[in-house]
């Protein structure tokens, strides 16, 4: 027999990792179309268990747990989509998802432009580092996927957003890839009770206004700004932080502005720096607002090497607070 009630209960300052929970909880009551499938998400409530307590109350047809096959599950994901399902993939470490890449690039972010039919398939992934986890189980993989047209991707880095951006996704139609930084899952809570309300896609949103200096940044890095932020305020210089929360779609206008107004920019996230992300956001800063430019766009992201598992490497691989800070004081005071 299946349970009502919550999935799992909510404490009054939800975490990460509990908003995630909550929103999935949420779109599964309200819609039964939506259901989950990847490996251990059933018994074991999912590697990180962000769905423990989902089969007790949903049952195994829409918590499904799979062999170890993301080609398969991705794939059975996108017919399920064609009779009118709305799946919620989870990749237990972004590190695997290059085994569906074909299923995703091929099939999920073409199939809409072929047929007109809608193709919507979420796809949950934890990535990042910082957890001392080794190079196979610490990739950032947003640039992999930002280049093919047809896939939206979402970054959130509040609790708040990971619900709301979350539910989102799920009721879009179009294939989304929703990057969870797992770093972030259990040391962020929420400031209150959560608000189930979707957060829009394509939304960038100005965490900390400042008018010396544009950090643009998504993710684990929007926690780590603010608290640079609040620092330098304290040494004069004044820098604002924007989130751009999606990747694609990218809310252009909302970094232009704030780009025009403190005339300086700095783009910063965990991927490797060489075509990472941040390379299109600086791209796209020189060609909407280079007249307004006092100094060129400067990039901070991790060296081009793997991640290692040993912390003092990793901490000299991945950006650190200190030389974020120190970037914004060079860029601002040029």
């Amino acid at each position: 027999m299946l349970r009502s009630g919550p999935a799992q209960e909510l404490s009054a300052n939800p975490t990460y990792l509990e908003a995630v929970g909550a929103a999935l909880d949420h779109e599964m009551e309200r819609d039964p179309n939506v259901f989950i499938i990847g490996e251990d998400v059933g018994q074991f409530g999912g590697a990180f268990k962000v769905t423990k307590g989902f089969l007790d109350k949903y049952g195994p047809r829409r918590v499904v747990d799979t062999p170890i096959a993301e080609t398969g599950f991705t794939g059975l994901a996108a017919g399920a989509a064609l009779v009118g399902l709305r799946p919620v993939v989870e990749f237990q470490f972004a590190d695997f998802i290059s085994c569906a890449f074909d299923p995703i690039i091929n099939v999920l972010a073409r199939h809409h432009w072929r047929t007109g039919d809608p193709m919507p398939v979420t796809m949950r992934a934890p990535f990042g580092g910082r957890l001392r986890a080794g190079p196979t189980h610490s990739q950032s993989v947003e640039s992999y996927f930002a280049h093919v047209p047809g896939l939206k991707i979402v970054m959130p880095g509040t609790p708040e957003d990971a619900a709301g951006l979350l539910i989102s996704s799920i009721r879009d139609n179009n294939p989304t890839l929703y990057l969870e930084n797992k770093y972030l899952y259990r040391r962020l809570r929420a400031t209150g009770p959560l608000s189930m309300e979707p957060i829009p896609l394509g939304v960038a949103k100005v965490v900390h206004p400042g008018k010396d200096i544009t950090l643009v940044t998504y993710s684990a890095g929007v926690h780590q700004g603010v608290e640079i932020a609040q620092e330098l305020d304290k040494e004069g210089i004044s820098v604002e932080v924007v989130d751009v929360r999606t990747l694609v779609p990218l809310d252009v206008e909302t970094i232009v502005n704030s780009v025009k107004k403190t005339s300086r920019c700095v783009v910063l996230h965990e991927a490797a720096k060489r075509l990472g992300y941040g390379a299109e956001i600086a791209a796209t800063i020189q060609e909407e607002a280079f007249w307004h430019l006092d100094q060129p766009v400067v990039r901070i992201g991790a060296k081009n090497t793997p991640t290692a598992t040993s912390p003092p490497l990793e901490d000299a691989i991945i950006p650190q607070p200190a030389e974020i800070a120190e970037t914004l004081r060079k860029v601002a005071r040029a």
